[in-house]
């Protein structure tokens, strides 16, 4: 009865000897994690297109279930970085970043994930996540860990740009902008952070360097009004150059709102036309065209939109203060001699949205967090729409798979220090559960933490209790402590991010996996290179690395190593190509390693035909079977063709070694008795004994020794080795 209760509820085995000492160690280990997981989660929302406080609701239940129904007792569960990637990367074509229905997307996923998560748990096949190989997970960890790094340098510099079909173009209008644009002070303030995290990481690990980070220019930012914005109306710009950007600019963007809405009318119409005149009639296909041409409007006023954006951004103005309170701005190299300026560089903020003219936000500092709502989200059914989960499910599966990979490796180094027994199926349950509980609270998809599961190792954590420990305090922070969170510069929590992937860069791994197997090598670099150039669209990069990895499978399987074996100075049997061997002249002993199957049952038949063609005295052939662990029905077809084909040559054929299971099916089809039991030997020396007294001819001595009489003396005091 208690096993089947474990089994359901696996916390109720912490337990089992606990104390008041493993309490307090459960306790300090939870604040620990929780002091690094606050600003991480908040860093990794934003790098998944959210709003920085989904990244508290993402830390408020996932790490307390995941702990609860999981098999690990150390592992972190919460926002990972590769993970907030993946999330943004899969919705942006679906929603604008940050938007209602980004956000809406955002917990759909992850209750998407959960669920494919713990249905692999319950079915118990978590060994699915073998489909991602090392060599691929390498290559796209490492691609991941650029592009997250790269994707923050636009907040590192204090600039905006709009982001380019590939991340590569992007990040180029980001440098160039950054030549012209950087705010040099919200680069001072990620310095800073860089530094004390860094400074503190060297002189004790075990300082939560991230909160002191966040912490001091938090102060900083609020002590010395970092952010500094005004709003005001267009007419307090002097410059027509600036009004007439913005009037440009929102005639774009009324453009692209007014078309976009005349298309979703025309596809609910074309829906229509297709189900009362049919899909391919005249009335549907000119429906088609309105639309297409509805789709080339807006991809033009997008692009206008775009250069006006660009064009506004670019403005740099300084502000000059009127007596009444107001400010007047002016372009910076037009300020009328003998006025006064503020001494701050001003921009127009611009995102996707119509510039009011009566209130524009002009902005004169740098980037702060800002407002992070007060109190629990209220916890929701989400919002389930079948044709947008059908959209997000190949996207669920690669981040369910890629997140369960990162959580069980991490889980199961852990358990290498701890002994612990880790069962794979059962974190993927818990997994999946705290994905589909956290989206009932707001959740974007989450995983295990490498670097909050080692703080939370580290902290002497002994049961899953520190993650309820790090669950209940981040509950405290939003009730409590979210209005001090406003100044905490955005240029910190892009150091933050930055500075937690630099462990994700592993370039030894690709060293690694070409001096294992030279493809493997080339699969993880391909893998790391498409990946760099597909993205954002991230799955791409994963698909190719997947395709490339069944593709060498296929082809190992299709043509497994068919070895020509001869005797050796030490009485072995070894590969006559790789070890330079004299080989008999008539007995071949050839080992086919791997199953024998449809795929690969003629590339036997083929190495057999090689052989004979290429040894005129060949009187037989003697298949050494112990590699064949399995035969199908083609293997069987063409196993029975091959004894046809070599005996009709006049050449006899036998077999040793040959495993249960293969001899089953040939007793069942009766090969076995095609054969003859006669030529089936339980041990390859048997055979060569007996096919050497039996076939050999006599010696010629103008031809030499042969290199199997080498072994016939010898046999009963040397046991004979099969290696390649």
């Amino acid at each position: 009865m208690i096993a089947v209760v474990s089994k359901v509820l696996p916390f109720m085995r912490w337990f089992e000897g606990y104390s008041m000492g493993k309490f307090k160690l459960d306790m300090v280990a939870g604040l620990t994690v929780a002091l690094v997981l606050i600003p991480q989660s908040m860093a990794y929302a934003q790098l998944a297109g959210l709003p920085a406080y989904y990244g508290l609701y993402a830390s408020f239940l996932p790490p307390m279930i995941a702990a609860l129904f999981g098999s690990s007792r150390q592992l972190a569960t919460g926002p990972v970085a590769v993970v907030s990637l993946m999330t943004a990367a899969s919705l942006e074509p679906l929603a604008t970043a940050g938007s209602e229905a980004f956000v809406a997307y955002a917990i759909l996923l992850a209750l998407s994930v959960g669920i494919f998560q713990l249905m692999l748990g319950v079915l118990r096949l978590g060994l699915v996540v073998n489909f991602l190989s090392h060599p691929v997970v390498n290559g796209f960890t490492n691609a991941a860990a650029i592009i997250i790094a790269t994707s923050q340098f636009s907040k590192l510099f204090g600039v905006y740009v709009d982001k380019a079909a590939h991340h590569y173009e992007t990040i180029w209008r980001v440098c160039q902008a950054a030549v012209h644009f950087t705010h040099w002070f919200t680069l001072f303030m990620a310095v800073l952070a860089f530094g004390i995290m860094y400074g503190l990481k060297k002189i004790n690990p075990r300082i939560p360097n991230v909160l002191v980070a966040v912490v001091v220019t938090t102060l900083l930012s609020w002590a010395i009004g970092f952010e500094h914005n005004y709003t005001g109306s267009l007419d307090q710009v002097m410059s027509p150059v600036v009004r007439e950007s913005v009037v440009g600019f929102n005639t774009a963007i009324a453009d692209n709102n007014r078309y976009s809405e005349e298309r979703t009318r025309l596809r609910h119409e074309l829906e229509d036309v297709k189900k009362t005149m049919g899909e391919h009639s005249i009335d549907a296909l000119d429906k088609q065209h309105e639309i297409d041409i509805i789709a080339a409007r807006i991809t033009r006023a997008k692009a206008s939109a775009h250069v006006y954006r660009q064009t506004i951004r670019s403005f740099l103005m300084s502000g000059v203060a009127q007596a009444d309170g107001s400010n007047l701005f002016y372009l910076r190299n037009d300020v009328p001699a003998g006025v006064t300026t503020d001494g701050r560089t001003w921009r127009i903020k611009a995102g996707n949205s119509l510039l009011k003219t009566d209130s524009i936000l002009y902005t004169g500092g740098g980037a702060v967090v800002g407002v992070v709502p007060s109190g629990l989200p209220i916890m929701s059914f989400p919002s389930i729409n079948i044709a947008t989960i059908l959209t997000l499910l190949p996207f669920a599966a690669i981040i369910s798979l890629l997140g369960f990979m990162e959580a069980i490796s991490i889980a199961k180094a852990m358990a290498a220090k701890t002994g612990q027994r880790l069962d794979p199926n059962q974190e993927l349950i818990g997994q999946g559960l705290a994905n589909i509980i956290g989206a009932f609270g707001k959740s974007y998809p989450v995983s295990g933490s490498f670097s909050r599961s080692a703080v939370n190792l580290q902290a002497g954590a002994v049961t899953g209790f520190s993650s309820v420990v790090t669950s209940l305090t981040v509950v405290i922070a939003l009730l409590f402590f979210t209005p001090l969170l406003y100044h905490l510069p955005q240029a910190v929590l892009a150091a933050v991010i930055m500075m937690a992937v630099i462990g994700l860069i592993n370039v030894s791994g690709f060293v690694h996996a070409w001096k294992a197997q030279w493809y493997d090598g080339a699969i993880s670099i391909f893998t790391f290179l498409c990946t760099l150039v597909f993205a954002p669209h991230l799955d791409k990069g994963i698909m190719v690395g997947v395709g490339l990895s069944l593709s060498v499978f296929l082809y190992k399987s299709m043509r497994p190593k068919v070895a020509k074996l001869a005797m050796a100075s030490d009485y072995s049997l070894q590969c006559v190509d790789t070890s330079m061997l004299d080989e008999c002249r008539y007995i071949a002993i050839i080992r086919f390693d791997g199953p024998l199957f449809f795929a690969n049952a003629s590339y036997l038949e083929d190495q057999v035909s090689n052989i004979m063609r290429s040894m005129p005295d060949l009187k037989h052939i003697h298949i050494a079977a112990s590699g064949i662990n399995d035969m199908d029905a083609s293997g069987e077809e063409a196993l029975s063709l091959l004894v046809e084909r070599v005996r009709s040559a006049g050449c006899g054929i036998s077999f040793s070694g040959v495993k249960e299971r293969v001899l089953d099916v040939m007793k069942r089809t009766h090969l076995y008795e095609k054969i003859g039991a006669k030529n089936i030997f339980s041990t390859l020396e048997g055979a060569i004994e007996r096919l050497y007294n039996k076939v050999h001819p006599k010696e010629d001595p103008s031809l030499g020794e042969c290199p199997l009489v080498k072994y016939i003396p010898r046999k009963k005091n040397t046991k004979l080795a099969d290696r390649t």
